[in-house]
């Protein structure tokens, strides 16, 4: 179901995209997002956009909103999809059933509406990259061309690689994004060398030191941040129940399980 605004509002909702444009990057769970050239702020523009961030993410976090919002614009932009938000949202089996006639009614229509707003300025997630793919995270498919970029709102986001980019630059699962960073509010794994501890110094008459120790090397997990993804939104979020639709998208078709 769609909503228009009046002239009034929609005046207000362009000053909206104008200071998120500035101003939304400092609240992405520390991400630092890339612009590009803004989009026509519309009010159907913006109601599709949240649409898709709405019923696509957890809503647990701003920057899984963002996310959804990128993959929108790169088929937006890409030449294989509508060339409109609203036709890339409301196509065939593509995003989640009713996107583009249920209600949105949650505490969390505010943020979304501001990601929505980021996006339409220019904002885009940049681990996202040019990724047009994401499913519920998790869930796991035989195809062999899926290249993951980023966990992030409950979504797995990736790209889809040929033959022979898969050749040359090969894949990389599901498994292996947290250790490559790319999961929110996760630090990749490092390598901590063991510093060398101090040697006493060898008595004139004694027995011989023996020599420093080598420094190993081991690998340690890097501690998560303490601000939470869903310390960045407005709203307190229960993690147990951040989206009674996830449940329900396990059951029907949406947009990452076509391949």
């Amino acid at each position: 179901m769609f909503f228009r605004l009046p002239a009034a509002a929609c005046a207000v909702a362009l000053s909206l995209v104008v200071s998120a444009c500035t101003s939304s990057s400092d609240f992405l769970d520390d991400v630092v997002t890339s612009s590009v050239k803004p989009v026509a702020a519309t009010a159907s523009n913006r109601d599709c956009m949240a649409r898709a961030m709405f019923f696509e993410s957890h809503r647990s976090s701003r920057e899984g909103l963002v996310a959804v919002g990128t993959v929108v614009m790169n088929r937006v932009n890409s030449g294989e999809y509508p060339n409109t938000i609203c036709g890339v949202v409301g196509q065939k089996n593509q995003f989640a059933p009713g996107v583009m006639t249920r209600k949105m009614n949650s505490k969390a229509m505010p943020d979304v509406m501001a990601a929505a707003d980021a996006v339409l300025a220019g904002e885009r997630h940049p681990m996202v990259q040019n990724a047009k793919f994401f499913h519920t995270a998790g869930l796991n498919f035989p195809y062999p061309n899926m290249h993951y970029v980023l966990k992030a709102g409950g979504n797995a986001f990736y790209e889809k690689r040929g033959r022979e980019e898969r050749a040359a630059n090969g894949v990389r699962p599901q498994s292996q994004l947290a250790a490559a960073g790319r999961i929110e509010g996760k630090q990749a794994r490092v390598q901590v060398a063991a510093a060398p501890q101090p040697q006493p110094q060898a008595e004139r008459f004694g027995t011989p030191q023996p020599a420093p120790a080598v420094p190993q090397m081991e690998t340690a997990e890097a501690a998560a941040p303490t601000n939470t993804a869903s310390e960045a939104l407005s709203f307190a979020v229960d993690q147990t129940k951040a989206d009674a639709i996830g449940a329900l998208i396990l059951d029907q078709t949406r947009t990452g399980s076509t391949n």
